[in-house]
């Protein structure tokens, strides 16, 4: 079972030289994410003059989506393992792959750098709101769990297969791209119905620049729950005790 790999981390794991530096790559990489996703919204906004939201503006977040999350997945792959994203990082840790303590760190790291990155859109924009995830007209807030539910497993269990399987092989180069592959699908599967999140921290971000927090704890909830249902079932049904790669011996 992943669940008696959970490790907790010893107590100077914090301060570690390879876990800070992790944790500023998660924050780059978030703030890049988040900064050409949200900013993709706001320039169709302005384009449109606050116009209804159409289904071209679906594709181009769909594609802007996916775009900079390969990028940001590519380059802090090498250093944090890429996450860009909380629910990722609670999908590892339940699989015996981070550390709680490395896990906090991320966390801290990516909501920090979606924060960051609204701000600077606000700023760089003269003021334009950063629009907080919401539902759609008619959509309930279990319609809308349901989809981040379902929407985050997809993206979890990519992550398994393509990152953490020890059986990956080659797959594992084309990671980043069938990340950001399955980010966009399923923008285009579920934008039009609660903005398809997946990832807590990007709708941290512009509610906190925003303050507006309507809903939010589906935001949270739904990822958060996909990605547990993923990483258990991925780990426990194709990788199995006897294939899983131990974590390092200083990361417990």
């Amino acid at each position: 079972m992943a669940i008696s790999r959970i490790a907790i981390g010893t107590p100077g794991e914090a301060s570690h030289p390879d876990a800070i530096r992790a944790a500023f790559a998660e924050f780059f990489s978030m703030l890049i994410f988040v900064f050409a996703g949200e900013g993709s919204g706001m320039a169709y906004s302005k384009l449109t003059d606050n116009g209804s939201a159409t289904p071209s503006g679906l594709i181009a977040a769909s594609l802007s989506h996916a775009f900079a999350l390969f990028v940001a997945v590519s380059v802090g792959a090498n250093i944090s393992g890429g996450h860009v994203n909380p629910a990722v990082t609670f999908g590892a840790f339940l699989g015996g792959n981070i550390t709680l303590l490395r896990a906090i760190l991320y966390w801290i790291a990516q909501l920090l750098g979606s924060v960051v990155a609204c701000v600077l859109l606000k700023f760089a924009t003269g003021g334009l709101e950063t629009t907080a995830f919401s539902l759609s007209s008619g959509v309930s807030i279990w319609n809308a769990l349901v989809f981040e539910i379902v929407m985050t497993f997809g993206l979890v269990y990519t992550v398994y297969a393509t990152t953490v399987d020890p059986k990956k092989g080659n797959v594992g180069i084309v990671a980043p791209i069938a990340i950001g592959l399955i980010v966009g699908a399923n923008i285009l599967a579920g934008g039009a119905f609660d903005g398809a999140s997946m990832n807590p921290a990007v709708s941290f971000g512009p509610a906190v620049v925003s303050w507006s927090w309507n809903h939010h704890w589906v935001y949270w909830a739904g990822p958060m729950i996909g990605a547990a249902i993923a990483a258990l079932v991925y780990d426990n049904m194709f990788i199995g005790d006897g294939a899983h790669e131990p974590l390092p011996h200083h990361d417990f």
